[in-house]
């Protein structure tokens, strides 16, 4: 269903301690206090902070399953196997995830159960934060939203720490939801990569959005995703291999193609708002050599490449599952407006459904208009993936 029009502040979350994760390199633990409990509410009143929206109707069509460009997927003249970055080598394995174990029962939130659990991906054992609400299951299973958060260094991160406001107003409003520990972070399994040089976190994506699926509390035809800064990217690439997401929510995302990360993200820095460049981190500093090695072995980063459009999930937003929402503070210093707006006129030009919020002055977490953001984002899971 394409949309009619854009939705209205309904309400504000007052008293909200944001603790969000930057995107790769850019995370200042010190800036970023950890929030053990949110004290947030979605129904209070408060007067819209200044921003500027940009909607747009787009009509229901049914996704060709090929991509906007047709990626010859061959860079040598001798014929070589697709790289597992992809989007076609992604598609091709079979995401059958686990059954979800329950491994730890933790402190309930105000009308859910929240928990510890673990599923497989790749031979690995990934855990992740589940929450399930309180009341009546639905006959077909509750609606779930698979969360994928942001950048924080690995050694830094811990299940029941950070996005604790965010992840709690879904888990509030009726939603089951699964927020995965990629490899490498926390308790779970394997080494941690990257969004942007591995297909890695993303695979554990797919494989805990088909375990999610398995539930047996879950609806497995309604869920929908939501991502933060590099979990925009790995959002992104799920929406355009798998067809069980309904819909997506990014924030402040780090996506797009290859060549846009090239440009605005990795060298030359975009930089602070009066030109300065900014320091990359080491995270940043990897991924600059990654691309310089591969530049060496397929050639430049060009979106007109085939080689670097078939590893780009913006060359297949032809196939996007379901609809996006699209927000981003005009603030960000972390992770320019650049991406989300792109994003928005290729998903236009795509035929897609899609909504952009830009939040005057805001910065990485959408701090300062968080209620209005999670309010409008909470909406529409409830518009494309609660409602049958």
């Amino acid at each position: 269903m394409g949309f009619k029009h854009c939705f209205p502040f309904l309400g504000l979350v007052t008293g909200a301690l944001l603790i969000g994760c930057q995107a790769e390199g850019y995370l200042d633990p010190a800036a970023t206090p950890h929030v053990e409990r949110a004290t947030a509410s979605l129904s209070a009143t408060a007067p819209m902070p200044t921003q500027t929206l940009v909607c747009t109707p787009g009509p229901t069509l049914t996704p060709s399953r090929t991509p906007t460009r047709t990626p010859t997927l061959t860079p040598t003249p001798s014929p070589t196997p697709a790289h597992p970055l992809a989007i076609e080598s992604l598609r091709a394995v079979p995401y059958a995830g686990s059954d979800l174990v329950v491994e730890q029962a933790l402190g309930p939130g105000s009308n859910y159960d929240r928990f510890i659990a673990s599923y497989d991906s790749d031979g690995l054992k990934i855990y992740g934060l589940l929450t399930v609400p309180h009341g009546e299951r639905p006959e077909s299973g509750w609606p779930a939203v698979i969360f994928n958060h942001g950048y924080i260094p690995p050694d830094q991160y811990r299940t029941t720490e950070r996005y604790i406001a965010y992840t709690d107003a879904f888990s509030r409003n009726g939603y089951v939801l699964f927020r995965p520990d990629y490899r490498g972070h926390g308790n779970s399994e394997g080494d941690a990569g990257g969004a942007y040089t591995s297909a890695d976190y993303t695979i554990d994506v797919l494989n805990a959005l088909a375990s999610v699926r398995r539930y047996p509390a879950v609806d497995p035809n309604r869920i929908g995703m939501w991502g933060h800064s590099m979990g925009g990217q790995i959002t992104l690439q799920v929406m355009v291999v798998s067809r069980d997401v309904r819909a997506g929510v990014i924030w402040a995302g780090l996506m797009g193609s290859y060549e846009d990360l090239q440009r605005w993200w990795w060298w030359p820095r975009w930089g602070w708002s009066d030109g300065t460049p900014v320091a990359g981190g080491a995270s940043q500093d990897r991924a600059s050599a990654w691309l310089a090695e591969m530049e060496t072995l397929y050639g430049a980063v060009d979106d007109d490449a085939p080689f670097w459009a078939a590893l780009s999930p913006t060359s297949y937003l032809v196939d996007l599952s379901g609809p996006l929402q699209l927000h981003h503070g005009t603030g960000d210093t972390t992770v320019s407006t650049v991406f989300s707006e792109k994003l928005y006129r290729l998903v236009q030009e795509a035929g897609h459904p899609v909504e952009l919020y830009l939040y005057d002055g805001d910065d990485h977490n959408i701090s300062n208009s968080f209620g209005v953001a999670m309010v409008r984002s909470v909406e529409f899971f409830d518009l494309h993936v609660k409602a049958r």
